[in-house]
């Protein structure tokens, strides 16, 4: 099977791995990276987001290893439009997060439109930060979480002295 997802993906977490994970046992997988265009327009707060030529670098160092994991081949495309690779004939599946499945959804539309098969939606639950909340790419750049979900120092009651 041919899998695509897509996102911004700065930066990297355990919820994106989770996406990742799902998509590398279903077969050969395609990223669809926001362009610095995209990425600010897709995104719904105002934080800065990093280039994409740096995206794109940690994001190939995170797939690899899925790669190597899987004997899987990947590649990573730049998305200028929302609906990105999605749309094009190729792909069987798309992997997304329970907040973009609607996304999913109006990408089979297109896809109907254009005389394309459906994609399958294979929906990937999100995964929680230690305070029971969403881990994302906000929290952790606010300082609130680290990547896997663990509360901050700061977040946690504990003083960073106490770490020492």
């Amino acid at each position: 099977m041919t899998v695509a997802l897509g996102g911004t993906f700065d930066p990297v977490h355990d919820g994106h791995r989770a996406l990742f994970h799902r998509a590398f046992e279903l077969g050969e997988v395609t990223v669809g990276l926001t362009s610095d265009e995209l990425a600010p327009r897709t995104r719904h707060e105002g934080r800065p987001i990093r280039s994409f030529d740096r995206r794109k670098r940690d994001l190939e160092a995170e797939l690899q290893q899925f790669s190597d994991e899987y004997d899987r081949e990947f590649a990573v495309r730049e998305l200028t439009e929302p609906t990105g690779i999605a749309t094009e004939p190729q792909f069987d599946v798309l992997v997304v997060s329970p907040e973009t499945k609607t996304g999913g959804k109006r990408i089979n539309e297109i896809r109907r439109e254009r005389g394309h098969d459906l994609l399958e939606l294979e929906v990937v639950d999100h995964v929680y930060a230690e305070d029971g909340e969403v881990i994302s790419s906000t929290r952790i750049v606010n300082g609130e979480i680290d990547e896997h979900g663990n509360l901050t120092p700061e977040r946690d009651g504990r003083a960073s002295a106490d770490l020492e």
